[in-house]
């Protein structure tokens, strides 16, 4: 059994100008929420044995935030380019290559790839991940590599703990 959370990275400003959306921050907005729903989440569910986040500044500070309310060592933290893609190719690959020692990850990236990912990968419609929103799959499967439709056990969004 594998268990894989995907988070959407949380709210990013736009009121700088010039500068590349890789490099976009988060908003004070964004940060509030990546605290809530980590320290939410690390109540609820088992530390994942991974994080792996896009490089892009808005996915990588929320994975951050994550890794400091599980209390997730930072030296283990991965960073991922491909994950930098708004579609769901690149995070496929993603799951579908971690190492089959870890159970459970959980992946910080973006809009489009996840909804897509979500939508084919687990049993629950999603219209739309929010941004901070969270969603957990657990699959049937003991090789990240078998990857296949699972169960949705878990959606989650900020605005629903506010």
């Amino acid at each position: 059994m594998k268990t894989l959370y995907i988070v959407r990275h949380a709210k990013s400003s736009w009121e700088y100008e010039g500068i590349k959306d890789h490099d976009r921050p988060l908003k004070k907005r964004g940060i509030k929420d990546a605290h809530l729903m980590s320290k939410i989440l690390a109540e609820r569910i088992k530390c994942p044995a991974s994080f792996i986040s896009s490089s892009a500044s808005r996915a990588l500070h929320t994975g951050i935030i994550f890794c400091e309310n599980f209390g997730f060592p930072l030296v283990n933290f991965k960073i991922s380019k491909q994950l930098y893609s708004f579609n769901d190719a690149y995070l496929t690959k993603t799951v579908k290559t971690l190492d089959d020692s870890f159970d459970s990850a959980i992946i910080f990236s973006h809009d489009h790839g996840i909804n897509f990912f979500v939508n084919k990968f687990g049993n629950k419609p999603i219209a739309h991940v929010t941004t901070c929103g969270v969603v957990g799959i657990e699959f049937n499967i003991k090789h990240w590599k078998d990857l296949k439709k699972g169960s949705t056990i878990l959606v989650e969004f900020p605005k629903n703990f506010k």
